[in-house]
Formats: C-alpha cells, sequence, structure tokens
C-alpha cells in the first residue's frame, strides 16, 4: 500500500511540477512575431490625403480610440479627444476582463510618440505592440493584415498628425487562460501586401469590406466570442455597451434582407444620406435604438467605394435569418 502512495505522490509530483512548468513557459512566451521594419514613412501629400480618408471613414480607427456621444445617433466622437482612447470593455460586456482602445495620439508618453513607424505598422497588422506583446484581437488586426503596404504607410502618417493629448489608459487585463491563449493569435505577415486591384470591384469590395469591419462585425459569435463558421454576415452579434443593446443585421443577399431587396444606387444612397452627421449635430438617439453602425462616418467613403462594398456583398452565401437590431425598442417602434 504505501508502495502505491508513494508512486501515486511522484505522479502527482510529475503533474505539478509539469504544470508549474507550462505555466511559467507560457508566461515568458512571446507571441509569433517578425523585427519591425526601420523605414521612415514619407507624410506626402498624397499619403496624408489616403491616410485621413481611411481613418476617418473605412477602418474607423477613431471611432473605438476616441471618446464618444454615446447618446447620439451612431456615437459620433466628442470633438478634441480624437486618438486619446477609447471606451473600456469588461465582463458586463462579456469580455474576458478588462480591454480598452489605447491612445493612438502623437503623445510621447501616453500615446504612439516613441514608437517608430515600423512599431506602429507592426501593430495594426500584425497584433504586436511595441514591447513584444500580444495585443487582444478586439482590435481587429486579423482583418487589417488585408491593408496594403501603403495604405498602412498612409495610415501610420496620418495618425502622426493626430494632435498629441496626455491622456492615459488603463493597462489591459485579461482573465486566465485567455491571457495566455492570446499570444498564439497574432501571426507575421509573409511578405508585403500589394495593392488592391480597384478596377475589380468584388475584389475592391471584398477588401474595404475587411478593413472596415463589415463581416466581422454581422458576423454571429460563439459563447468564446469565435465568429461562427458558415455565418458570415447572417448578423446576430449581440452588441451591448452605454449606448444600449444592438444586434447586427443579417447582411448577406438573402431575398429578405436589405441587401436582398435594394438596388446598388439605393444602398449607396443610404450611406450618403447620413454622410452630414457627426459630432454635436448628430441627433439624440430614440430610446432602445441607438447603433454602432458608423453610417456618417462610412457615408463620407466615395460612391464608388460603396459601390464596390455593394458588389462584394452580393456574392455573400445568401443565409436566410430574421434578425431584431433593436431588441429593447419600444412595441411599435420598429425594428
Amino acid at each position: 500500500m504505501r508502495r502505491v502512495l508513494k508512486i501515486l505522490g511522484g505522479i502527482v509530483l510529475v503533474l505539478v511540477v509539469g504544470v508549474a512548468a507550462l505555466l511559467a513557459w507560457l508566461s515568458a512566451k512571446k507571441p509569433a512575431m517578425r523585427v519591425p521594419s526601420v523605414e521612415k514613412i514619407e507624410a506626402t501629400p498624397e499619403r496624408l490625403a489616403r491616410g485621413k480618408y481611411l481613418v476617418e471613414n473605412v477602418t474607423h480607427c477613431l471611432g473605438c480610440h476616441s471618446d464618444a456621444f454615446f447618446d447620439r445617433f451612431a456615437l459620433p466622437t466628442r470633438p478634441g479627444t480624437e486618438g486619446q482612447g477609447g471606451f473600456a470593455f469588461d465582463k458586463k460586456l462579456s469580455v474576458p476582463g478588462v480591454v480598452q482602445a489605447q491612445n493612438i495620439t502623437s503623445d510621447p508618453k501616453n500615446g504612439i510618440g516613441g514608437w517608430t513607424d515600423g512599431e506602429v505598422m507592426r501593430a495594426i497588422r500584425e497584433g504586436v505592440n511595441q514591447d513584444g506583446e500580444a495585443m487582444f484581437p478586439m482590435m481587429p488586426y486579423p482583418n487589417y493584415r488585408m491593408l496594403s503596404d501603403e495604405d498602412t504607410k498612409a495610415i501610420v502618417a496620418y495618425l502622426r498628425q493626430l494632435a498629441p493629448i496626455d491622456h492615459a489608459v488603463a493597462p489591459r487585463k485579461l482573465d486566465f487562460p485567455v491571457n495566455f491563449v492570446v499570444k498564439f493569435i497574432p501571426e507575421p505577415l509573409a511578405g508585403p501586401v500589394p495593392e488592391p486591384d480597384r478596377s475589380n470591384t468584388v475584389a475592391y469590395g471584398k477588401y474595404l469590406s475587411t478593413v472596415a469591419g463589415c463581416i466581422f462585425c454581422h458576423t454571429p459569435v460563439d459563447d468564446k466570442h469565435r465568429a461562427i463558421a458558415g455565418q458570415e454576415g447572417a448578423g446576430g452579434w449581440v452588441l451591448t455597451g452605454p449606448w444600449g443593446r444592438v444586434v447586427s443585421a443579417n447582411i448577406t443577399p438573402d431575398p429578405d434582407t436589405y441587401i436582398g431587396k435594394a438596388s446598388r444606387e439605393e444602398f449607396i444612397d443610404r450611406f450618403k444620406s447620413l454622410e452630414h452627421l457627426d459630432g454635436e449635430n448628430a441627433p439624440i438617439a430614440p430610446p432602445g435604438k441607438n447603433t454602432v453602425m458608423a453610417w456618417p462616418r462610412f457615408g463620407r467613403m466615395t460612391r464608388e467605394d460603396l459601390g464596390a462594398i455593394y458588389d462584394y456583398l452580393k456574392t455573400l452565401k445568401p443565409i436566410k435569418k430574421t434578425v431584431v437590431t433593436f431588441p429593447d425598442a419600444p412595441a411599435g417602434s420598429g425594428s
């Protein structure tokens, strides 16, 4: 009996030592990464113009990395907070810990003023910060991997123009085991990323839809916040925050959805009709009917780019699924 207990004790000891060693290895492990480029990006007028267009209207950087009017339609940015850092998401909002969009202004202490251009580009597309730590994919770097080298440089050039804001953002705190799992998500780029072919509107629309987060937001997720395969664009992701509760819509071309019914011009005009709204001129949203969909920002995209997005969405697999986008709206106010 003593021998059996001794053997069992030895097995338990080995297991404990093994688990301790594994945890120590995971704690010290760095994500897969490559050395950041040493290139200094030239801020040409053309590059700055493209960067402004992408940051403010397509990739929605400032929408996440700024303070917002949460009670106004489509959560417009509060003037003077552009890039200072955004809302903190926690367990009440189904986040495994606390994650907050960081300060991306040129402030040298709290922002990216002390980062090299290569470090910023690596963070955007490969999910590794200046300290070589994995970023939480609420920052959608898996989508931004598609950004071309030139568009990424344009974004960085424009971010460098943001006024420095001395605003500290709380560091990220992730629960176990997500704090370890996140280290395996970043993936270094295999090589240069070319410019998209804008003459192919479907391919260019896929590019824009990916970096704008269309499919990211309009695909339902499981209890671990992983996109459900085969449901791309079907909607149903419940997004809860200080704006209330909203559910992403079905944007597949099923005959019963808006995309299935709307013409290309109707789709474009729907966005363009809201492009004039921003900041304090956006109306207070009706009870239960605010939205995280950045209609005004996306509405300031060109008609050509919006048309390309439409062309791509029409190629998605039609999925028959009814989504109530505003489940908390008063009865009779529509969905």
